[in-house]
């Protein structure tokens, strides 16, 4: 019988280790995976000249490498080449939970946190694959059907690849908490409103010449949701 191996589980450090509800923290690479994977932008955090940052960022893994695209004239992504450290958090909202009182009001997520410090991807070949990774996380199909980065933009471009290392996933889902003094106001709802994105229909730029055709890998995910909800 064949065996493969299995993947280790996430760290845990001081950073990573819950502090409370532990039971919402998931300790399996899959489910961090599935985190990244489910978002099309993360939050890359970081101090720039003595103060805090926090910018929205492409990203798309590759394996347990997550790879960030930027500019090389941005002073953040510059401070995360030269080994800046790196808070990087992906968040999916799955519902808004209305309990029957409000201190338990909520909400149903899965959230991702990574700290690390990033290095630059160089050389063609790898930086080629890193943002075609990047491309397909967030437009599948497309490397295969624009144009691919020239010479100029290439050298325009970084990308900063984060391991996976120490990483931590945390969920809520299900219903509202209820408390004993609630338990007898029937009159009072509680549940759990859903939150879906989904693609809606695809808008051609006024370039475009009338009558030109919306590539498949575009149509295909009209009505498609953007993030699916946990099993």
């Amino acid at each position: 019988m064949t065996t493969f191996p299995t993947r280790p589980p996430l760290s845990s450090t001081a950073r990573t280790s819950p502090t409370r509800k532990p039971q919402r923290y998931a300790a399996d690479r899959e489910a961090l995976h599935a985190v990244l994977d489910a978002t099309l932008v993360c939050h890359v955090g970081l101090l720039l000249n003595g103060s805090p940052l926090v910018l929205p960022t492409a990203h798309g893994r590759d394996g347990d490498t997550l790879f960030l695209h930027g500019s090389t004239g941005s002073g953040n992504v510059r401070a995360a080449a030269a080994g800046a450290e790196l808070c990087v958090t992906a968040t999916v909202l799955d519902g808004v939970v209305y309990a029957r009182s409000l201190n338990d009001h909520s909400m149903n997520y899965r959230c991702a946190v990574i700290h690390g410090r990033a290095t630059l991807v160089t050389g063609e070949e790898r930086k080629e694959h890193a943002l075609r990774v990047l491309s397909e996380h967030l437009s599948p199909g497309s490397w295969d059907y624009a144009r691919r980065p020239n010479r100029r933009e290439l050298a325009a471009t970084h990308v900063l690849a984060l391991d996976l290392d120490e990483a931590s996933v945390k969920i809520r889902r299900g219903d509202p908490s209820l408390d004993d003094a609630d338990r007898e106001s029937h009159s009072t709802w509680a549940g759990v409103l859903p939150v879906h994105s989904v693609f809606g229909a695809p808008v051609p730029a006024v370039y475009v010449p009338a009558g030109t055709a919306t590539p498949e890998h575009v149509s295909a995910r009209v009505s498609r949701r953007t993030v699916r909800p946990p099993s």
